[in-house]
């Protein structure tokens, strides 16, 4: 498959001066890899879905018995690893089945259900029912880590993104550049480390659901996908759904955790404080979470 096309989102990735050198000879891998699969698993593919992600190429298929597939191709870096073995924890519920996984080279393969229409969730509904949908998918997919599971415990995403922000902040003040009050900062991300410490829960976590990453299906009315699986505090999976309605959290975050701790059942508190946390964790590169950490602020 030597012309096989790439998704716009994943070319645009790697042009860019930030791209990573493993992640460019996995896009070179990628024609062999495809071909490989479609041999070994008997698939006939089409073009990618468009413009797609960052970090995979995906795909719909046809099985030899004319089944409806999907093939997807991520890949394997430290910051997204077992997203295979969550989908086969879950087994369908609440998310996209996994039907068979593998690793070629850098890629690690995924043969999926299609999900039809597949309409994003952010196409279909008003933000406040998207809120219900969310929480009715996270609900379900907060199931207890597999006794011989992989998934590593979120303290170790949170240290590795703390110590991100501590060189971002610092860069920042070393060129005069604006940033998040010094106090406030160093509230925030040791905050940031502690939540996962204390968490009174442990069970499989999505980390990256949000209205992107949920669409509409045949088998059930809404399926979640690429999840980043680890295992902790409940109370971190909202997070990253809300921050992505920036408007919805300047006007009233303290309003907006009420709303979704209120579905998930969460400790309303304890969700603010996560919310500040990450508030102050994105700020160095996302100003406008500035302000919503001051206002979030204990």
């Amino acid at each position: 498959m030597p012309g096989l096309e790439l998704p716009r989102n994943l070319v645009s990735r790697l042009v860019s001066p930030d791209a990573d050198g493993e992640q460019r000879a996995w896009s070179a891998e990628l024609p062999a890899i495809a071909e490989e699969l479609a041999g070994r698993w008997s698939l006939r593919l089409g073009q990618p879905f468009q413009p797609g992600g960052q970090t995979a190429w995906v795909a719909p298929a046809r099985s030899k018995a004319g089944d409806r597939l999907v093939l997807k191709l991520a890949w394997t870096h430290e910051e997204a690893l077992h997203e295979a073995e969550g989908l086969r924890a879950w087994n369908g519920n609440g998310t996209v089945l996994l039907y068979a996984s593998c690793t070629v080279g850098r890629a690690t393969a995924m043969l999926l259900e299609a999900c039809e229409p597949g309409t994003l969730l952010s196409e279909r509904l008003p933000p406040a029912e998207q809120d219900a949908v969310l929480a009715g998918l996270l609900r379900r997919l907060w199931i207890e880590p597999p006794p011989d599971g992989p998934f590593r415990p979120l303290t170790v995403m949170c240290e590795s993104w703390a110590a991100e922000f501590e060189q971002e902040y610092a860069t920042a003040a070393g060129r005069g550049e604006g940033r998040l009050d010094p106090g406030l900062a160093r509230a925030g991300i040791e905050l940031f480390r502690m939540l996962p410490e204390t968490a009174d829960q442990d069970v499989l976590l999505s980390t990256d659901l949000h209205h992107g990453n949920v669409v509409a299906a045949t088998r059930e009315p809404w399926l979640a996908i690429d999840p980043t699986p680890y295992r902790g505090d409940p109370a971190f999976d909202p997070l990253q759904h809300m921050l992505n309605f920036p408007d919805r959290l300047a006007a009233g975050p303290g309003r907006f955790t009420d709303q979704m701790a209120g579905l998930l059942d969460l400790d309303r508190k304890r969700l603010r404080h996560w919310l500040f946390a990450r508030c102050v964790q994105e700020s160095a590169g996302k100003p406008w979470l500035r302000p919503i950490a001051s206002g979030l602020a204990p």
